[in-house]
């Protein structure tokens, strides 16, 4: 790539290049110059240890795609091994991360608060905001013109494709990562925002292999599951992450609600009357921020809002904090199995408060689990998702549940782009890369997202990393 220098920018891989978590890239931008673009902890299958196994001399920056933990939750450690560079982000996932990073050094390494309090202070002193749309040079980091541009990409409020503009003038190319991209239409978000051009670009890959249905389609099946699901008389579970998902999902419940209000969802129960419950101090908090950055919403959001509705915090819904309360509720839904639906973290039901309601509640026919997002290989809701309906069992915490209760999923309320939206989302570039570099995603779907790529793009090189380095030579 000569019209730069006589350095060839390429990428390390520090995870997230061959599997859905871990995701942390570092794009060598000079001999010892670099930008790391998100570090995220590996989860399920590809769990390993999160400490820092890769030099960081050369950074001289951070860029956060978004928050999820698989994206940012190996920061602390970033810092504890030196690392004291801006992290750039945008305005909203500044208001998120230190509650994100907050959570996950409580659970992962630390209950002292005074030691938590200190390296959030650290986090909050780093991040820069960078106002979305706009160009910011970063060229006083390095010995070239570096500069970047974020544009949002609908995955959860604040998440964003990042454009990094290497040379300048004539003598520059342009290296996109897309970070996790959402799917057209999802709720309370804007769609991912078409880029003009790339030479390089960081392609997702999470559902390479498959499409999700419409939004209308979507939301009739979860209309139709809530309904046979109460007929049990019992509970709904439905595993969710605390940003994003937990937070679409009430928004979707709100307007199923609102909809049908007097209408009966069994015989004896009307939609008005339907408790929704979302169990995860966490996630309560997240919802608060999310109402927030009201301002943040799609225009959609803004119309219920000016409606006097309050999408996020409706009559029908409780939330629950403390402990106890949460053990007093699992154990009273044991016994009673009372029709309502909960939600509850985590979304893999690799931890969380989701973990009690599943014990207790698993073995129990009346019971119905609800899947609205991806279930990485090795995580228990992959095991639920995949042996629930042949009757068979799940290990939580070392130790055997039998699944008796009805399974099932709704991948169109996934967060993430389906093939065709990633397929539309490099279509839509008017300059289209000459590279396509294809991450964070399984086997499968990588492949068979490349193979649609090479036909719908036949100019573009697609590339699906098998080693640790990425060289950018068709840059």
């Amino acid at each position: 790539m000569n019209k730069i220098s006589s350095f060839n920018p390429y990428i390390l891989h520090h995870g997230g290049a061959s599997q859905v978590t871990g995701s942390c890239h570092e794009l060598l931008c000079g001999a010892d110059e670099s930008l790391l673009i998100d570090c995220g902890l590996f989860q399920g299958a590809d769990q390993r240890n999160p400490e820092i196994d890769f030099g960081i001399e050369a950074i001289r920056a951070l860029i956060v795609t978004h928050v999820h933990l698989d994206h940012v939750g190996r920061i602390p450690y970033l810092l504890a091994a030196g690392f004291s560079g801006p992290i750039y982000c945008s305005p909203a996932s500044a208001v998120l991360l230190p509650l994100v990073l907050e959570d996950a050094l409580k659970v992962g390494v630390t209950h002292n608060e005074y030691l938590i309090a200190k390296a959030l202070e650290r986090v909050k002193k780093q991040i820069v905001r960078v106002e979305l749309g706009t160009w910011l040079s970063l060229t006083p980091l390095f010995s070239s013109a570096v500069a970047i541009r974020l544009q949002p990409a609908g995955h959860i409020l604040g998440s964003v494709s990042v454009q990094i503009r290497l040379g300048e003038r004539r003598d520059y190319c342009d290296v996109v990562f897309s970070g996790d991209l959402g799917a057209p239409y999802a709720p309370l978000l804007s769609a991912p925002k078409p880029l003009y051009r790339a030479d390089t670009l960081i392609l997702e890959s999470t559902y390479g292999d498959r499409c999700h249905e419409q939004r209308r389609l979507r939301r009739q099946r979860l209309k139709a599951i809530i309904e046979r699901a109460l007929l049990n008389r019992g509970v709904i579970l439905i595993p969710a992450f605390s940003i994003g998902r937990t937070q679409e999902l009430l928004y979707e419940l709100e307007g199923l609600i609102h909809h049908y209000k007097d209408a009966p969802v069994t015989s004896d129960l009307c939609w008005d009357d339907l408790e929704v419950v979302v169990d995860s101090p966490l996630a309560s908090r997240f919802t608060e921020l999310y109402r927030q950055l009201a301002d943040c919403w799609d225009k959609e959001g803004h119309a219920r809002l000016r409606q006097g509705r309050h999408p996020l915090s409706f009559a029908q819904l409780t939330t629950i904090n403390s402990h106890d309360d949460h053990l007093q509720t699992v154990h009273y839904l044991k016994k009673k199995a009372r029709p309502c639906i909960v939600i509850a973290a985590s979304g893999m039901c690799s931890g969380g408060r989701i973990v009690n309601y599943l014990k207790a509640l698993l073995g129990d026919e009346r019971t119905d689990v609800v899947f609205v997002g991806y279930q990485a290989d090795g995580t228990p809701g992959q095991e639920i998702q995949t042996y629930g309906p042949r009757g068979g069992y799940v290990r939580l915490d070392g130790k055997k549940y039998s699944i008796k209760a009805s399974v099932h999923t709704l991948s169109g309320y996934s967060a993430h782009a389906g093939q065709d939206d990633l397929v539309r989302f490099v279509k839509r570039m008017r300059h289209h890369p000459a590279h396509i570099i294809l991450v964070h995603g399984e086997s499968l779907a990588r492949e068979s997202l490349q193979a649609k790529l090479r036909n719908a793009c036949p100019d573009s090189v697609v590339q699906l990393p098998d080693a640790q380095t990425t060289f950018l030579d068709n840059a």
